[in-house]
């Protein structure tokens, strides 16, 4: 320890000792002033004091973390509750390095139903509102949640339109004719039968299947006992349908609560919590949250992954059994109770099914861990040896890789993808509309492109990459090196350009160029570093294609409905918006267009006669 170490963890000991032994928030910072760390206590200077007052930390870990504090700061609270929120606030607001941070559960599909309206549908979404619709989720996959709608678009007829507010209709739709929608659009639905079609699919989605199956079982006698045997038949279909579903579920629990069950696992740096859903005594799904480097116990994770999770998540269970004792229970449970509006238990089992449940989540828990380290370690293993490979002058965590894509020269587009630790990092990715060249001039574009990424014009919060990839040969890589020279960053960051073969030049790989070497590089048995950066490079063409498309789409709608009278500016947004294609704007009938808010019968029925070329009969 040197001597400016002992003159900090003498000044931490003395600001330990002046420290409130009120509730509250203590945030942890480093020599930068960083905030490193956000914690809460029901008395800050005992557990300040387990920090920097004790001999030796509860274990080597949280030594080495500690040693990385040089202040702290406290914010008084006069509850432990109101410290519960503050912490969770904060955590969000600053996300300190070491806190168990949650990610925001909006790229989670949910499953939304307007139970205001006469007639609810179910919707796919990734944004819960403060509203008072019905949200089911969230769906750990979008194949989870597009095979969970299907079942119930199959089995029950609610409706599908598009829609989110029924328009009348002059014939039903496919699904109508298909005998999977009632059409309350055009046929007399009386909201009483169509309502409890609207419990059944509420009592499905929360799990409580087996009542379903109970529920339509009574219905099914008493429609066969009254003679109805053509509703009988359809009641027996949907009560062997959702057996069959019923079978695939683990029943865990006589009770029929439900639960929520927190594992929780550590190793070397990583750290996982898995969730395990219980709904009517059946296992119904579960989900693993990763998690870096922590200052946290294991008590202090579960708190504050409890703390941030119920807050985001549509439904919060009659209990959370958790596998170790949690000295904040009380004021979680307060909390939880609060965002339900009914009691919420947590419970740390000691005895019985539960702690089997708990034990499930445990090993859950440690097997999602062990395959996060094996592949991390897969990848890290692949970039050193990529980093070897190429002689790079750095470890190759963030890669940026660039493409342009323009059709003729018409609309020229760029796209930068992001890979960090060999997978791809989708939130980074950006578009780019080309702004200084309208002909086909890939040079120019890329010139353009890298100018306004890296002198960060745009996206300055943006870590700049340990390796720079260009879609291109040699001309695109020198393009790079002058744009990254006159930024004064050439030699900072790695570089290099990804060229694909050319058969008739007898050619059987693509190309991997780099600065100040003639020829590309040669890999060697090493393929599957090339196979890396092709599969990084085809992901940027990827996006650039899509959005290239996207942008010709938009503007060939927009070019074939500028010659309509009537249609502005605006309407040509919600025509583009609903139909996304002029094949289907020309296939829409004037009553389909004229269920579009701001399109009258008489306008769609000119936008169809102009998109068809033809008169309207």
């Amino acid at each position: 320890m040197t001597p400016n170490d002992r003159k900090i963890t003498t000044e931490l000991r003395d600001k330990v000792s002046t420290t409130s032994t009120s509730p509250g928030v203590y945030l942890m910072k480093d020599a930068d002033g960083t905030i490193i760390y956000v914690g809460k206590a029901r008395n800050l200077r005992k557990r300040l004091a387990a920090y920097f007052l004790k001999a030796t930390p509860t274990d080597p870990k949280t030594g080495v973390l500690v040693a990385s504090i040089s202040t702290f700061e406290t914010i008084l609270t006069r509850t432990e509750q109101e410290a519960l929120i503050l912490e969770s606030n904060l955590i969000k607001r600053f996300k300190p390095r070491y806190n168990v941070i949650l990610k925001d559960d909006k790229r989670y599909p949910v499953l939304k139903m307007d139970v205001a309206s006469p007639y609810p549908k179910l919707t796919l979404v990734r944004k819960i509102e403060k509203d008072d619709a019905l949200y089911f989720g969230p769906f750990s996959s979008s194949g989870a949640v597009h095979q969970t709608l299907n079942l119930i678009n199959r089995t029950f007829k609610l409706r599908k339109c598009k829609a989110a507010t029924l328009k009348p209709r002059s014939r039903p739709c496919l699904h109508c004719q298909m005998n999977r929608c009632l059409a309350p659009c055009c046929r007399d639905v009386d909201p009483i039968l169509y309502g409890e079609m609207v419990k059944e699919v509420t009592l499905f989605l929360t799990g409580k299947t087996s009542s379903l199956i109970s529920k339509i079982k009574q219905e099914m006698t008493a429609a066969s006992e009254s003679q109805a045997y053509e509703q009988a038949a359809r009641l027996r279909d949907k009560m062997f349908a959702l057996e069959k579903v019923l079978e695939k579920q683990v029943a865990v629990t006589s009770d029929m609560v439900d639960r929520d069950i927190i594992g929780i696992a550590r190793k070397d740096h990583f750290s996982l919590i898995t969730l395990l859903f219980v709904r009517n005594g059946y296992l119904n799904g579960s989900r693993h949250f990763e998690f870096g480097e922590t200052m946290s116990s294991d008590m202090e994770s579960i708190e504050s992954f409890i703390g941030q999770y119920y807050e985001q998540t549509p439904f919060v269970p009659d209990e959370v059994l958790v596998p170790l004792k949690i000295d904040g229970s009380r004021i979680l449970e307060s909390r939880l109770s609060e965002i339900r509006g009914k009691k919420v238990r947590i419970v740390w089992p000691q005895r019985g099914d539960k702690t089997r449940i708990v034990a499930m989540a445990l090993e859950n828990a440690r097997n999602r861990l062990d395959e996060v380290i094996t592949q991390a370690i897969t990848g890290e293993k692949l970039l050193q040896r990529l980093q070897r490979r190429l002689a790079l002058t750095g470890f190759p965590n963030r890669i940026e890789c660039f493409d342009n894509s323009n059709l003729y020269g018409s609309h020229p587009v760029s796209s930068m993808v992001v890979f960090e630790k060999g997978k791809p990092k989708k939130s980074a990715y950006r578009k780019y509309k080309i702004r200084s060249i309208s002909g086909p001039d890939d040079y120019a574009a890329m010139a353009e492109v890298l100018s306004r990424r890296f002198r960060q014009t745009e996206h300055p919060e943006a870590p700049l990459p340990d390796l720079l990839m260009v879609d291109g040969g040699k001309g695109q890589l020198n393009i790079a090196v002058t744009v990254l020279k006159s930024i004064g960053l050439f030699g900072k960051l790695d570089v290099l350009g990804i060229a694909k073969k050319e058969p008739r030049k007898g050619e059987t790989k693509d190309k991997i160029f780099l600065p100040g070497r003639t020829n590309p590089a040669v890999f060697g048995r090493d393929t599957d570093l090339l196979l890396f950066l092709q599969r990084i490079r085809d992901e940027a063409h990827r996006f650039a294609i899509s959005f290239h498309r996207e942008k010709h789409r938009a503007a060939a709608i927009r070019s074939e409905l500028d010659s309509i009278p009537g249609i502005g500016k605006k309407r040509k947004q919600l025509l583009l918006k609903h139909y996304k294609s002029i094949r289907k704007i020309k296939a829409a009938t004037p009553n389909e267009i004229a269920a579009i808010p701001g399109f009258s019968l008489a306008l769609s029925k000119i936008i169809v006669e102009v998109m068809n070329k033809g008169k309207f009969d």
